[in-house]
């Protein structure tokens, strides 16, 4: 019990300013902290899209930008693209799209994907390059530095830090736990 006493936990709870997959009355919140050009997140993503279809209304997943820009260079932007897309409604499709395609992360692909999921791209690309949703992004980041995420991908499992892998038996294995 000690050693889940001394985890580190969420300092910033779910708000209404989260991106929110699952029914509030899910009896599990798994929150990530990532970053679209990491290649860890990417195979994490993997393992959330199955644990979210297995768990079904079990569980709530909510994802906080965590660029880390220093050595993924796209993060930002694709962070800020993902923003962008959610202003217009479509924040979970860019979100998936931005995974599937970690390795085209460019200026004219971001603008592809917006296009590809019919957004006004001209509003997309006035605010990806107005930087409009960068205090979004920083508030989710330094939301997790309080929370003491160093990397990513990291998990909190109704608020507590989830130490173990995020391949799927681990995220299983944890969300089980508090079911």
């Amino acid at each position: 019990m000690s050693a889940l006493l001394d985890r580190p936990r969420l300092t910033v709870p779910v708000n209404e300013n989260d991106h929110v997959l699952g029914p509030a009355t899910a009896t599990v919140t798994l929150v990530e902290y990532g970053d679209y050009e990491c290649p860890f997140c990417g195979a994490a993503h993997v393992s959330v899209k199955e644990l979210l279809r297995t768990a079904g209304d079990d569980i709530q997943f909510v994802f906080r930008h965590f660029p880390m820009s220093t050595i993924h260079p796209y993060a930002l932007p694709a962070a800020e693209a993902a923003e962008a897309a959610g202003a217009q409604g479509k924040f979970w499709e860019m979100h998936d799209l931005l995974f599937t395609n970690q390795d085209r992360l460019g200026l004219a692909d971001l603008l592809g994907y917006a296009q590809t999921l019919g957004l006004d791209l001209e509003r997309f690309a006035l605010e990806v390059d107005q930087h409009v949703h960068q205090p979004r992004i920083r508030q989710d980041f330094m939301s997790g530095i309080r929370s003491g995420v160093n990397g990513t991908p990291t998990f909190f499992v109704n608020g507590v830090r989830h130490n173990g892998g995020y391949d799927l038996p681990s995220l299983l294995a944890a969300v089980s736990a508090e079911l």
